[in-house]
């Protein structure tokens, strides 16, 4: 298992942040290694709700089924995933307001198949891949989100 964490603070209130981050046609404006999506549940995001999203990592796209496994509107989101030879991940969203803004909190799990040896061939393979991908990922979000409307300074 590797797990990557990372969080930054964005300019937007927690509801902003919500509506882009949940909005599976807005995946390729924040997520770096997002390629595209299809399959979307209709309807608004609720838990049940799922998506096939196809991810590149070194040099080769991958299709990742996820369900939403735990949504609290604007301030939570657990989503479950399941990918090829049958690898899974685990991925949480975590908003909460933080002096005019949101402090976004963003945690995966993978898990790689065939247990242990799975497991060091994934980090031998990806090494700081994830970690470094979710900081950039996050990063875009928060450029994305705070070239908005302008917001009051002091934050």
């Amino acid at each position: 298992m590797s797990a990557v964490e990372v969080s930054t603070l964005i300019r937007a209130t927690p509801e902003e942040v919500w509506a882009v981050v949940m909005d599976p046609e807005r995946l390729g404006d924040w997520v770096t290694i997002h390629r595209r999506v299809a399959d979307v549940s209709r309807g608004p995001v609720r838990g049940g709700f799922s998506m096939a999203q196809t991810i590149h990592l070194r040099g080769a796209n991958f299709k990742v089924r996820w369900v939403l496994a735990e949504c609290e509107f604007a301030r939570r989101a657990v989503w479950e995933g399941r990918g090829p030879a049958l690898s899974n991940a685990h991925t949480e969203y975590v908003l909460a307001p933080h002096d005019g803004g949101t402090r976004f909190h963003y945690r995966n799990d993978f898990h790689a198949p065939f247990g242990p040896l799975g497991a060091v061939a994934s980090r031998a393979l990806v090494g700081g891949i994830p970690e470094r991908e979710a900081r950039n990922s996050l990063r875009r979000l928060k450029t994305l989100l705070e070239q908005g409307p302008v917001r009051p300074s002091g934050m």
